[in-house]
């Protein structure tokens, strides 16, 4: 079991110690705060606009942070024989793959909180055509990140800390700490009850996003068993967009009794499981939203099992020389 923990919190540290983890977390949250001070003239509409806005880039950003991170760690790792060093230990591959899986995971895990935070107070700051921007949180929010870079900075030169370790872990914590000042302050510049105006429902839509970079993140480390990086995101990005159409191209004919259909969308997965924007017009609280999760929590575990049993299989015969 020590070995499994090593591998696996060395895997989460060499990822969340890549810069582009650091520059893809900072970035796609900012640009969330930052979706929420653009006038959209939605005819009302404008805060739902900007809740699907700050998803759609928590996804995203998510995909290319799975399929980067799982190239970064174990394809670039058997290319480099860092995979064979290890297993000349008494470590297996089943226990060298599922321990890669786990720190991977938990990069994802940090890199959608700081999003999820940026979501929620971008469901704060939205307004309508009839309000304004809240010009103070954002530049709240901005000025928490351009501090954390800065303390990096000064702890590197002077300390000669690793500048990315310590970036990623400031900006998790400035991030909280904004996103806690932001809530007590209103748009004027007054003191508020806490969270007021926050959509909480933000929390379970992030949840199923994160259980479909799980997915994501299982796929990518399948691929990355034998390929590298640009052909690791090709057939990711091509499982992501068939898998969002899955209902219209495979559902129908499954529905139909057609043997393809039924075998193609139960193999492919159905990303729309995982999206739940449409529910959060309104104000209203989504009914029993907490145990539709739970039922995704159990459509990931078993196609996750699935995917990492593939991925298993490629790594088995793999030739690491």
């Amino acid at each position: 079991m020590r070995p499994f923990a090593t591998i696996a919190g060395n895997t989460f540290m060499e990822l969340v110690r890549q810069p582009v983890f650091l520059l893809l977390m900072s970035s796609s949250a900012a640009f969330g705060v930052f979706l929420a001070d653009v006038p959209y003239f939605g005819f009302g509409d404008d805060p739902k606009m900007v809740k699907d806005s700050v998803l759609a880039v928590m996804l995203l950003s998510g995909l290319f942070g799975a399929v980067l991170s799982a190239s970064s760690s174990v394809a670039r790792e058997i290319r480099s024989g860092t995979a064979l060093a290890v297993l000349a230990k008494p470590v297996g591959r089943a226990q060298f793959l599922l321990a890669k899986y786990l720190g991977l995971a938990g990069a994802l895990t940090v890199l959608t909180y700081v999003n999820l935070l940026a979501a929620l107070l971008a469901s704060r700051m939205a307004y309508d055509a009839y309000g304004d921007p809240d010009l103070l949180g954002t530049g709240i929010f901005f000025g928490a990140l351009v501090l954390a870079y800065a303390l990096a900075g000064l702890s590197n030169y002077f300390l000669r800390r690793p500048f990315v370790a310590d970036a990623v872990l400031l900006v998790v914590v400035m991030a909280t700490l904004a996103f806690i000042v932001i809530n007590f302050v209103s748009k004027e510049g007054k003191v508020q009850p806490f969270a007021a105006g926050v959509d909480w429902r933000l929390v379970p839509a992030a949840v199923l996003i994160l259980f479909a970079l799980f997915l994501i993140a299982g796929l990518a480390l399948a691929c990355s068993t034998r390929l590298e990086v640009i052909p690791t995101l090709a057939i990711c990005s091509a499982l992501f967009l068939l898998g969002l159409m899955s209902d219209y191209l495979f559902g129908r004919p499954a529905e139909a009794g057609h043997w393809w259909g039924k075998a193609l969308y139960s193999v492919l997965p159905n990303w729309q499981l995982f999206w739940i924007a449409d529910a959060l017009e309104g104000t209203k609280p989504v009914a029993g939203i907490w145990g539709y999760v739970a039922e995704a929590l159990g459509y990931v575990a078993g196609y996750l099992g699935a995917t990492l049993a593939v991925a298993l299989l490629l790594f088995e015969d793999r030739e690491l020389n």
